[in-house]
């Protein structure tokens, strides 16, 4: 038991040093105030943890693919760095944070076989992480030119079926192939957490999720409302199918709301309203992100020695990378320090 308690507390103190290397606020209003790309890599590179995989660039090799694919690899580096740490049970929840991963995967290469992109695929730079982490494999995946041979190309993994399903219909769009294997990751996780989690994570891990579903089916359900029109029938299509914490009356009240207002009306009596705020200048993409992070920090301080501490690292960190991104792009096409702020949701320097 005690050197179960070591190498818990191991694998959390070494994500507490991951995340005392994240970009400080003040570092991304610097970062927003520079004006080319290659200021930008030279800036990580001399003041932040990023310097490890900015190294392996050469001059010419400084531009925004290229660091954008760096930076992914430091989430890969990071969450290697957490594996080794890991014990047994914690190794199998980060097997499940994986899936999100795969699923990203998929979905790439399907908007490039179904799009018809010339562009061929460019995936070596996570080969050697998916080689070691994943039941899928890269090699074979550069070589699918078309959605069949994607697809056949992921036989022998959990997501073949469900795919393969979706094909043979003669009728999937892209769209369906994101919705069905985002649906997949929810129910497949919710499913196996079960199985590999003791007592007192399964509860952190239920409590996480079970919101984070209910965050994100009442952001689609609105979504569907504002931009979209659709029907009833087509918005319960759309939502993950699990129960937590509100009641099918008050999932049925919000889809089948006749207007926004009375979708407010019915989102305001969930435990979430204080978080759905619609009345904010804010995106219903960036108040579900504001949650998840109160959310994943809260369980961090209340159960330290936990996966809260894994899961609150690596979720901070793809946002960290995905914050930095939107950055570097909107530099490159010239948008002002204060625009780039806004965008960001920083604080303007």
């Amino acid at each position: 038991m005690g050197n179960l308690l070591k190498v818990q507390r191991d694998c959390d103190k070494e994500s507490g040093t991951m995340e005392a290397k994240l970009l400080t606020p003040e570092q991304f209003a610097d970062i927003a105030n520079l004006r080319s790309v290659p200021d930008i890599a030279d800036y990580l590179r001399k003041n932040t943890a990023y310097a490890e995989v900015l190294d392996t660039l050469t001059e010419d090799q400084i531009h925004r693919g290229n660091i954008e694919k760096v930076l992914v690899q430091s989430l890969y580096h990071d969450y290697t760095k957490i594996y080794r740490f890991c014990g047994q049970s914690q190794r199998e929840f980060m097997k499940l944070i994986m899936k999100g991963y795969e699923i990203e995967l998929i979905n790439y290469c399907l908007r490039i076989v179904i799009n018809h992109y010339k562009k061929p695929f460019d995936l070596n730079y996570k080969s050697a992480f998916f080689d070691r982490y994943s039941q899928i494999s890269i090699e074979k995946l550069i070589h699918s030119r078309t959605t069949d041979e994607l697809i056949e190309n992921l036989k022998g993994t959990e997501y073949y079926n469900t795919l393969k399903k979706l094909r043979d219909s003669g009728k999937a769009t892209l769209f369906d192939y994101d919705l069905a294997l985002n649906l997949y990751y929810f129910v497949s996780m919710w499913k196996q957490r079960k199985k590999i989690l003791k007592p007192k994570e399964l509860e952190l891990f239920t409590r996480d999720y079970g919101a984070q579903i209910n965050m994100l089916n009442i952001q689609w359900i609105y979504r569907a409302k504002k931009y979209f029109n659709l029907s009833p029938a087509d918005i319960y299509a759309l939502l993950i199918p699990i129960q937590y914490k509100i009641s099918t009356v008050l999932i049925k009240e919000m889809v089948e709301a006749s207007d926004l207002d009375a979708f407010q009306k019915a989102v305001e009596k969930t435990s979430y309203a204080k978080h759905f705020d619609f009345s904010q200048n804010l995106t219903v993409e960036k108040l579900y992100t504001d949650y998840l992070y109160y959310l994943y920090t809260t369980d961090r301080r209340r159960n330290p020695y936990s996966i809260a501490s894994i899961n609150t690292y690596l979720f901070m960190k793809e946002e960290e990378i995905k914050k930095l991104t939107t950055v570097i792009e909107c530099v490159r096409y010239g948008v002002s320090s204060d625009e780039i702020m806004e965008y960001t949701g920083g604080q303007k320097k």
